[in-house]
Formats: C-alpha cells, structure tokens, sequence
C-alpha cells in the first residue's frame, strides 16, 4: 500500500489566512481566517474617532466650496494671460515640421 504525503499549510500572502493543502489531491481541505486585530478598545474611542473623521470630512469639502468660488476668477486670470502671450508673440506661419527638414 502506497502512503500518501501528508498534508501541508500554506499562509496566504494577502490575506494571512493558512490553508491546509492536500497534495494528492491537489485541494485546499482547511481553510482557517487570519485574526483581524480590533480597531477600537471601546465605543467612546470609536465615537471620537467618527467625530474626528466628521470634521476633517467637513472642513475638506469648505475647502472645496471656496476654492469653486474663486476658480472662476482663476480661469479668466488664466485666459487673460494666455491673450496677452499670444498678442505678444504673433503667429510666424506655418510650424516646421520634422518631415520638412528631410
């Protein structure tokens, strides 16, 4: 009678769950969950810390609102500028390309 290996555990790189591996029969026999660490010791902990999230979320969209008023003004400041290059240096004609210098 011909004995079989035995089988064997692989940890998974993503997820650091082990997976016991039959190789006779080229399967996954066990599956056990890597152990998630808790993310909070207590509920006042997690309460603060939402109330925290709450208010860098809040103050991240003022930004944002103030930075639409005034991008109005910025894209016309932007146009003027680009008006004014543009009458500064006039049109030359046609642009020389790589294929012309041939």
């Amino acid at each position: 009678m011909v004995k079989s290996a035995p089988a064997f555990e692989v940890t998974c790189p993503c997820c650091s769950a082990v997976l016991k591996v039959d190789p006779a029969e080229k399967a996954v026999i066990a599956h056990t969950a890597a152990v998630k660490p808790r993310t909070f010791n207590d509920m006042e902990e997690a309460a603060r810390a939402m109330k925290e999230q709450d208010s860098r979320r809040e103050s991240i969209f003022r930004q944002s609102v103030e930075a639409q008023k005034h991008a109005a003004d910025l894209l016309e400041k932007k146009f003027q500028e680009a008006v004014k290059k543009a009458k500064e240096s006039p049109d030359t004609g046609k642009p020389i390309r790589d294929f012309d210098l041939d």
